[in-house]
C-alpha cells in the first residue's frame, strides 16, 4: 500500500510540475511531448531571436563566447552575432523511452538469472548450500535467533552477501531473491516482514562491497580515466553503512552483538579490510584495475568449478540440476 501511494504521488507530482512550467515559461512549451516520446540527449529547439532581444547578461556572455548556458537553456549564435537559436537538451529519456529500456534490463537480468539459478541449484543439490551454513551458522544464529541451526537460509544469504562483496549486484539479485524465499517459509505471519526478513534486508542494503565491479565498469564506460579512484572508498562506505545496520537493526531488535563470536567474526572481518587497504593503496591505478578484474572474476569462476566438482563427487546429475533450479527463475 505505502509503495502504491509513493508511485501515485510520483506520478501526479511530475505531471503538476510540467503543467507549472508549461503555463509558467515558453521554454517549456514541447515538455509534454518530451515527457511522453522524448530521448535523452535530444536538442529541443526554443526559438531563434535576435541578438538585440535577449537580456543584457545572456548578451555579454554570447560576445564573449558563442555557446552560454543559463538555468538548463543554451544559447548559440552565429559567427557575425546577430541571430541566436535558444534551446535545450533533454536530460532524461521520456516515458516510452524508459519503457523499452525497462525491458532491455529485464531480458538481460531474466539471463543472468538463469545462470546463477542453475548453479544455485547444483550447489544445494550437492550439499554446498548446507556446507556454507555450516560455517556461518555461528555468527548468522546470533544476528538471526529465529532461523534453525543448519538451515539452507544461512547458505543463500551467504551467497548474496558473497556476491555483493565482489560488486556483482545482477548476480547477487537471484540469491537475495532465494534467501528471502527461504526466510518466508519460517515467516508464521507471511503478510508482514520478520524480524529475520528485516535483518538480511538491512544488511543487503548496507551492500558492503570489496570490489566494486559494477561501478568501475560504468565508470570506464562513461569515459572516465580513473575509474578505479572509487575503489577504496566504496569499500569503506559500505562497510560503515553495513556495520550501522547491523547496530540499528539489533538493538531494535534487542540482539546482543557483545557475544564474544561476534565479536570475532566482525573483528576478523575488519581486520582483513584493513589489511586490503593497506595492500590496494601501494599499487598504481592500472595495477588496482588488474587486481580487481582478477579477485572477483576468478572467484567467480572459483565457485562456479568448486560447485560443478562438488556436483560430481556427490554424483550429481550437473545438467539436469541446472535446468530444474533456470526453470524456476528463468
Amino acid at each position: 500500500m505505502v509503495l502504491s501511494r509513493i508511485w501515485s504521488a510520483f506520478i501526479i507530482i511530475a505531471i503538476a510540475i510540467a503543467s507549472i512550467k508549461y503555463i509558467s515559461s515558453t521554454h517549456y512549451k514541447t515538455i509534454f511531448n518530451d515527457m511522453v516520446v522524448g530521448k535523452g540527449g535530444d536538442t529541443v529547439k526554443i526559438a531563434s531571436q535576435q541578438m538585440n532581444s535577449l537580456s543584457p547578461a545572456v548578451s555579454d556572455s554570447l560576445m564573449k563566447k558563442n555557446d552560454f548556458a543559463n538555468s538548463r537553456i543554451h544559447y548559440k549564435t552565429d559567427s557575425l552575432k546577430q541571430n541566436v537559436q535558444v534551446y535545450r537538451v533533454q536530460e532524461a529519456d521520456g516515458v516510452i523511452g524508459t519503457s523499452e529500456t525497462a525491458v532491455k534490463i529485464c531480458l538481460g537480468l531474466i539471463g543472468i538469472m538463469t545462470l546463477f539459478m542453475g548453479f544455485m541449484s547444483i550447489a544445494e543439490k550437492a550439499g554446498g548450500i548446507n556446507l556454507l551454513s555450516r560455517f556461518i551458522q555461528p555468527f548468522f544464529s546470533k544476528l538471526f535467533p529465529d532461523i534453525p541451526k543448519n538451515h539452507p537460509a544461512f547458505g543463500h544469504m551467504l551467497m548474496n552477501f558473497s556476491a555483493n562483496l565482489l560488486g556483482l549486484d545482477n548476480a547477487a539479485t537471484p540469491f537475495g531473491l532465494k534467501a528471502m524465499e527461504s526466510l518466508q517459509t519460517l515467516n508464521p505471519n507471511k503478510d508482514t516482514a520478520s524480524n529475520s526478513q528485516i535483518m538480511f534486508l538491512c544488511l543487503h542494503a548496507g551492500g558492503m562491497t570489496l570490489i566494486p565491479v559494477s561501478i568501475i565498469a560504468i565508470r570506464a564506460s562513461m569515459g572516465s580515466k580513473t575509474p578505479t579512484d572509487i575503489f577504496l572508498p566504496c569499500m569503506i562506505a559500505t562497510f560503515a553503512a553495513t556495520l550501522a545496520a547491523m547496530i540499528i537493526v539489533s538493538l531494535y531488535q534487542k540482539i546482543n552483538l557483545l557475544r564474544p563470536v561476534v565479536i570475532a567474526y566482525v573483528g576478523g572481518i575488519s581486520a582483513i579490510i584493513a589489511l586490503l587497504v593497506l595492500y590496494l593503496v601501494q599499487l598504481s591505478k592500472d595495477e588496482l584495475d588488474d587486481f580487481s578484474k582478477v579477485l572477483s572474476n576468478g572467484l567467480i569462476l572459483f565457485i562456479f568449478l568448486a560447485i560443478v566438482l562438488g556436483a560430481v563427487y556427490k554424483k550429481i546429475n550437473v545438467f539436469d540440476a541446472f535446468i530444474e533450479g533456470a526453470k524456476l527463475r528463468g
